[in-house]
């Protein structure tokens, strides 16, 4: 039976995240780059200066800071995707998939700027003072002759919730716990679910208050010790850089020809990991952005730094981790278990421990944001009063994800997180003369402040 399921949701997926899907995000990606005129430069440092507070103005609607909300959306891009996805990613398409990785997040942080900048022109504060926004919203209010594809997309965000930002999360926490400390993944998929379920109930505002805090101690221990790893194999690092760029375009597969080969097992392979990791064109931080005491444009622009930090640098940090150990080669392992092994190659079992860490703080903070997210899709459908229903559904999940296959469970998040780009995608080729208003705005509020 479990097998009939994996050959089912593999094909689903080989549907989904075919040439169009693929060709999209690129592309949409480097028109967004060019059309805006490479926001990625032009914007790095605004962004910086935003999260400090240089532009802040109190009277600005939403329930939390530029700094929060950047960290609500990083601790749901930041997660296994940057651990497990990348190991994934290297070993089906060997190491010319992490040069695809670094496009991948180079044109995202385009995309994600263009997304974030329309949610928060189209969100809605509801009755109860409380903010909500996101593509279905952008589709709803920017769109309304297209208001059902807002319906599709709450749709998809509230199944991609129980994908990407549950199951797979809490099925790669049990894998490593497993194998380093013998729990039983039942015992994990508990305890995952009960420590999850507390902060749920408070809402984006207590889930602010813990990432705000959580995300930078958890990317800062997880860099640390892979930079350690990287100067200890230094002598390595050349051979890894020609590694990348020799297979980027070469591709490892044996056989299938040129064209096939490079094209299925490494850049289908390296831009589903990058999305699944940073979401860019999923539209779904642009949920957790919507909730800022921000302006469209200041938000668009703190919003390009995600897949910078996510893709740019932790996917690129863990994918020179796992060449340079030599990881990658070791048969019999897959996913974070790889990148544990790399870690443990250098420290000792106190490498395992530092993954072991890491993997359950990425894995709890993406289901407390991914949980928002879902939220969110359920309030746009139903209402504020079906959310305690789908936080009961949504923490039966974490469970269920801790004892399922992976190979299960990534077909589909990664089905699921393909069919969320459609809609959002089309909205922002629709609504761009609003993302262009937004800059200028902007600009002469910038000027105002010299």
């Amino acid at each position: 039976m479990l097998n009939q399921i994996e050959i089912w949701t593999e094909s689903l997926v080989s549907i989904v995240w075919g040439l169009p899907l693929v060709f999209s995000l690129c592309f949409s990606g480097l028109f967004f780059t060019v059309y805006f005129g490479l926001p990625q430069f032009k914007f790095f440092k605004d962004a910086v200066l935003i999260i400090m507070g240089k532009f802040d103005k109190h009277e600005t609607k939403g329930e939390i800071s530029h700094f929060q909300a950047l960290c609500a959306a990083l601790s749901a891009t930041v997660g296994l995707g940057n651990i497990a996805g990348v190991a994934v990613a290297v070993s089906l398409g060997g190491p010319g998939a992490i040069f695809w990785l670094w496009v991948a997040g180079f044109l995202g942080m385009a995309t994600k700027f263009t997304e974030v900048t329309l949610a928060l022109n189209f969100r809605e504060v509801g009755p109860t003072g409380k903010v909500h926004g996101g593509p279905m919203y952008t589709m709803k209010n920017g769109l309304k002759k297209l208001k059902p594809m807002g319906h599709v997309y709450a749709v998809f965000i509230v199944l991609s919730s129980f994908g990407i930002g549950n199951m797979f999360q809490s099925n790669q926490m049990a894998s490593v716990l497993t194998t380093s400390l013998q729990i039983p993944t039942w015992i994990s998929g508990l305890a995952l679910a009960a420590m999850a379920g507390l902060i749920l109930i408070g809402g984006i505002r207590r889930i602010a208050n813990v990432t705000d805090k959580l995300v930078p101690f958890m990317i800062g221990i997880y860099i640390l010790g892979a930079l350690g790893i990287l100067l200890y194999n230094y002598q390595h690092l050349p051979n890894m850089f020609a590694l990348i760029f020799e297979g980027a375009f070469n591709g490892t597969a044996a056989v299938g020809g040129f064209a096939g080969a490079v094209f299925k097992d490494v850049v289908i392979m390296g831009m589903r990991r990058a999305t699944f990791s940073n979401e860019a064109g999923m539209g779904s931080a642009a949920i957790a952005h919507s909730a800022a005491k921000s302006t469209a444009g200041e938000e668009g622009i703190v919003a390009l730094l995600e897949p910078f930090i996510d893709t740019v640098v932790i996917c690129s940090i863990t994918g020179l981790v796992i060449l340079s150990t030599g990881a990658w080669n070791q048969a019999g392992i897959a996913g974070s278990e790889m990148t544990a092994w790399a870690f443990e190659s250098v420290y000792g079992v106190f490498g395992r421990g530092i993954v072991t860490l890491t993997v359950i703080l990425f894995a709890f903070s993406t289901v407390v944001s991914w949980s928002y997210y879902g939220e969110q899709g359920v309030v746009f459908l139903f209402g504020e009063k079906y959310v305690p229903v789908y936080r009961y559904v949504f923490i039966f999940f974490i469970f269920v994800g801790a004892v399922i296959q992976l190979k299960i469970v990534m077909n589909i998040s990664d089905t699921v997180n393909g069919l969320l780009a459609v809609p959002n995608l089309i909205a922002t080729y629709l609504l761009l003369d609003v993302v262009k208003k937004s800059i200028v705005e902007f600009k002469k509020k910038k000027e105002s402040l010299k």
